[in-house]
């Protein structure tokens, strides 16, 4: 069953945004993506932004979508709460980010005229929740390692390759014993 989809995430509101929030919003992402806007149009984004607008501009749908919206936040932190501690480690947060750097440092390198990623892409590839995912993407953001665009993608940076790289070598090399320790060895 597929999950459903955050409308409020989609259009990088608040759930207590007032109606012309969410129209002002809603005209300026849609104008981005539009079909016919050559440079950023997505047909698909535009239709999805296009229902989250249906549901959310009606008061009646909004109120209904506000339930389930509701519950599902509740069921996420219910999931996270209940998990085992082992995602409240400092070194499986420590995975994590170089989890998030690893797939932004691929998008970067294989889209190199969209190398940004969406929070709702970054969840599913890496198969956390969102709201796991809300300390690791400030951290990096803080450090400078990502940067976040105008439309809530994020992507990687110079410095964030750099750390990258770096953890990555430092992870494959191996030790190596100074004098003094492999004569003690020997």
């Amino acid at each position: 069953m597929e999950e459903p989809q955050d409308y409020y995430e989609i259009l990088q509101i608040s759930p207590s945004a007032e109606p012309e929030t969410i129209h002002r919003v809603y005209r300026l992402l849609a104008q981005r993506a539009h079909p016919d806007n050559a440079q950023t149009g997505n047909e698909v984004q535009f239709r999805i932004l296009t229902e989250a607008y249906r549901v959310l501009s009606d008061p009646e749908k909004r109120a209904e979508y506000d339930v389930s919206h509701a519950s599902l936040r509740q069921e996420r932190w219910r999931l996270l709460s209940n998990n085992s501690g082992a995602d409240n480690d400092f070194e499986s947060e420590q995975h994590t980010r170089l989890m998030v750097l690893e797939l932004l440092y691929t998008r970067r390198r294989t889209e190199l005229d969209n190398p940004s990623v969406s929070l709702l892409d970054v969840e599913a590839l890496t198969g956390r929740a969102r709201e796991h995912l809300e300390f690791t993407i400030w951290y990096l953001t803080q450090k400078e390692y990502i940067k976040r665009s105008d439309n809530g993608r994020i992507a990687i940076t110079a410095d964030g390759v750099d750390y990258l790289e770096k953890s990555l070598m430092s992870a494959t090399q191996p030790r190596r014993l100074n004098a003094g320790q492999a004569r003690a060895e020997v």
